[in-house]
């Protein structure tokens, strides 16, 4: 049997500490104007249901199957737009605190702290 052959990939990239940490906030951005289009179909969902979205179409007749069937629908959906709201916030909170602290090594911190074993 032959081996695979795995090309050697090296990327280079020169991304400073202030760069990532925009990048990490921009995608944070990213990840909530999604969560909002989500929340938003979500809305249009229930208006078109109840006949108040602006549609062309006319939408089934309103019965309360189908409203409980649309409201657990929309439950599920939003309580996991909330977990990932959630995910969002720790990583910004995060960010927060390396933005806010002094960036040290934390084996130069150990190696100064003589009280460190005791």
């Amino acid at each position: 049997m032959s081996q695979a052959n795995i090309p050697n990939i090296t990327p280079t990239i020169a991304v400073t500490p202030g760069q990532s940490i925009s990048l990490i906030v921009a995608s944070i951005a990213l990840e909530e104007l999604a969560l909002a289009h989500i929340i938003n179909s979500e809305a249009e969902k229930i208006q078109f249901l109840l006949g108040t979205l602006n549609t062309g179409v006319t939408p089934p007749p309103v019965t309360l199957p189908n409203l409980l069937i649309l409201n657990n629908s929309v439950r599920q959906t939003l309580q996991t737009v909330i977990k990932q709201e959630m995910l969002l916030q720790f990583k910004l909170e995060n960010v927060l605190d390396l933005v806010s602290s002094p960036i040290t090594s934390p084996i130069s911190s150990v190696q100064n702290d003589e009280n460190y074993f005791e």
